[in-house]
């Protein structure tokens, strides 16, 4: 499965053409023909931010914010439906560990300053 494939996955019922998609994929350091890596944390958090920037562009419409009512069906409230999916993607990208080493006791460390 390629990244293209799987930011598809992601995105069902979302209609973009596969040159935006190529863009969105880019802009988060990701290649649309390279293998998909389920290993990788950094594969994956890549893959749900782009899905997080298309989200975010729909969101940046504000034709798409209306109700629709055809039939016996309304959709409404799609900017707050929206905005909620924009949140659990958000917070699912800051609970994905790094690909660093994780020490012992469960922690990552890091240099905050060098001599």
């Amino acid at each position: 499965m390629t990244n293209l494939e799987r930011l598809q996955m992601e995105t069902k019922g979302i209609t973009l053409t596969p040159s935006e998609l190529d863009i969105y994929l880019q802009e988060n350091g990701l290649v649309s023909v390279n293998e998909y890596n389920p290993q990788s944390n950094t594969n994956k958090r890549n893959i749900l931010k782009t899905a997080l920037s298309i989200l975010e562009s729909i969101a940046n419409q504000p034709q798409l914010m209306k109700s629709y009512k055809q039939d016996d069906i309304t959709v409404s409230q799609f900017h707050e439906n929206l905005q909620s999916r924009i949140d659990q993607l958000e917070r699912k990208i800051r609970e994905i560990p790094n690909d660093e080493k994780v020490y012992e006791d469960g922690a990552n460390y890091f240099y905050m300053f060098s001599n």
